[in-house]
């Protein structure tokens, strides 16, 4: 009863869900058809007929016909691919071919347009077959060309498409980026030069113009002889400085200098005197930017060498464990802050450059895609460098070693001179310089004799004979020892017997030391003299081994059996 009676609310329901639904679809039917186009009553009216050469259908083929009419010196046809609205009819006629061929020599100087990179769609739809675009199937009316820099703004030509009535819509530059098209040429048109090269030069020849195969060349030899006339000037300005850092300094920065100042003198005569092709001009700016920031980049490290010097010669002196903790503590912290300042570098340079050349919105998505196989190739092709990286950091800020401290590493007695992105340099007792990865050396066990203070026990050993005067032999020690310099708290000599054998013994003296290698040096001195006084003094000291040759006592002058029959015979005579 309860069914029969709820059907009509249920029909109602379903009614009312189809209509909504038809209107809503009507409603998005209608706004994609006004999104796909730029309605307009008239274009380029002033123009004429559009010729036939002038293919408007698609984004790539109305690029592609300005591009190959332009080429052609058919600047009047190549004004049709302009909106020229904002123009009168006389002025589209007067003006419209001179804009096609301003804007012919802003993509060719200013940005080379990569027509297969456009859509081939009339309604320009974004395809992304593998779906990673978050637009994917959204249909577009105006796209972006290219996006240019000129007096310090950034202007953008823009494609738009456009329809008038029934006709079919059409893809032009848009009215906008037609008024900006003046400003554009006067930043990347013709250079003065370029007014005295003959006509038939300016024609093209692969990806440059005749005359820049010529003129490339000439023109990098210039640059380059300005930049070898700075590297000596330099060098020889260095040379009357007085000896010290500064002087060090502008010896080290000859070259880097020389590639800032080759690098602002190439783009000055880019901007007033010459310029060249798409391909070439943005080739050389990407070199330019590069140059200029690894010249800066290695001018500031080569300042932190040189005041990092400054500081060792001023402040530490030699590099060794004689100085405080704090001191080479900050050797140490100042090595961290070289390779912090070459990663800041490194880093800061690579991304500007590719945020200049718009390497990511060239090739966006794409990367991102293939994240994933370029982290795993860069991981097995640089784990061994990027371990040494990380170790290096690890090292500067846990400090279990410091620049200047002494370590025994691999059974060698080493100074840490240096710690380097991928390497530690150690400086042997023997001025040797052991070059160590630095996970090698994280993964090896080492000494630190440095880490906590710089004192050290050392100890000397002598072998004895049984018969050996040992009170003698401490007292002669504690003299010796009280004599060295590098021997400190005296309170802590001692002198023992730690073994013994048949027919020896051992004695050990203790001393405790300043530092390891003057605790070596004072171990010698003290082994010296307590050998030239047991040799001069008490030679039967000396351990000997004891031989058998006879069976005669030695110390009796008899032998034992004659001692012992002569023993029987004197026992069975009577006494008289």
């Amino acid at each position: 009863m309860k069914t029969n009676n709820a059907w009509p609310a249920w029909l109602m329901l379903v009614v009312a869900l189809a209509f909504s639904s038809l209107c809503a679809a009507q409603t998005q039917g209608g706004e994609s058809e006004s999104d796909r186009w730029f309605t307009v009553d008239a274009l380029n009216t002033g123009l004429g007929e559009v010729p036939e050469e002038a293919n408007r259908v698609t984004p790539r083929e109305s690029v592609r016909s300005f591009l190959d009419l332009t080429e052609e010196g058919e600047y009047e046809k190549a004004a049709h691919m302009l909106n020229l609205s904002k123009l009168s009819d006389s002025e589209q006629r007067e003006q419209g071919q001179e804009l096609a061929r301003q804007l012919a020599e802003v993509f060719r100087r200013g940005e080379r347009i990569s027509v297969g990179n456009l859509s081939g769609r009339e309604d320009a739809v974004i395809e992304d077959p593998a779906g990673q675009h978050p637009r994917v199937g959204e249909t577009r009316r105006n796209l972006e060309l290219a996006s240019l820099r000129a007096d310090g703004e950034t202007y953008d030509i823009r494609l738009a498409r456009y329809r008038v009535g029934d006709d079919d819509p059409v893809w032009l530059i848009m009215p906008i980026s037609v008024s900006y098209i003046p400003v554009l040429y006067e930043q990347f048109g013709p250079s003065m030069l370029e007014q005295y090269i003959p006509e038939r030069l300016q024609t093209s020849f692969g990806m440059l113009r005749l005359w820049e195969w010529v003129a490339i060349p000439v023109f990098l030899l210039f640059v380059g002889m300005v930049g070898f006339g700075v590297h000596h000037l330099i060098g020889w300005m260095s040379k009357w400085l007085p000896s010290g850092p500064f002087r060090m300094f502008a010896g080290q920065i000859g070259m880097p200098a020389a590639l800032i100042v080759m690098s602002l003198f190439t783009q000055m005569l880019l901007d007033y005197v010459v310029s060249f092709s798409a391909v070439a001009t943005t080739t050389f700016r990407v070199l330019l930017i590069g140059i200029l920031a690894w010249g800066a980049g290695t001018i500031a490290l080569r300042f932190v060498d040189t005041l990092m010097l400054r500081m060792t010669r001023r402040l530490v002196g030699e590099i060794d464990d004689t100085k405080p903790k704090d001191e080479r503590k900050l050797l140490t912290s100042l090595y961290a802050l070289r390779r912090i300042i070459i990663l800041v570098t490194v880093t800061g340079v690579s991304v500007y450059i590719l945020g200049q050349i718009q390497l990511f919105e060239s090739m966006g998505l794409s990367i991102l895609a293939s994240a994933s196989v370029l982290a795993v190739l860069v991981g097995v092709a640089g784990q061994a460098v990027l371990g040494n990286i990380l170790a290096s950091f690890q090292l500067s800020f846990a400090k279990p070693i410091r620049i200047g401290d002494l370590v025994i590493f691999e059974d060698q007695w080493c100074y840490v001179e240096g710690i380097f992105y991928t390497f530690i340099r150690l400086r042997t007792w023997d001025e040797r310089r052991l070059i160590v990865p630095v996970t090698y050396f994280t993964s090896k066990p080492f000494q630190n004799l440095s880490v906590k203070s710089i004192k050290m026990y050392r100890y000397v050993e002598l072998t004895l004979h049984l018969s050996a005067d040992i009170g003698l032999i401490r007292d002669k020690f504690l003299e010796f020892a009280k004599e060295e310099d590098n021997v400190i708290e005296h309170h802590k000599l001692f002198c023992y017997v730690t073994d013994q054998t048949a027919t020896a013994q051992i004695v050990t003296c203790y001393l405790m030391t300043s530092d390891p290698m003057a605790g070596w040096t004072a171990e010698m001195n003290v082994r010296e003299k307590l050998m030239a006084f047991i040799r001069d003094q008490h030679p039967e000291w000396w351990p000997r081994e004891v031989m058998v040759i006879s069976h005669q006592d030695i110390a009796r002058g008899k032998r034992q059996g004659q001692r012992s029959e002569g023993m029987e015979s004197a026992e069975g005579e009577p006494s008289e």
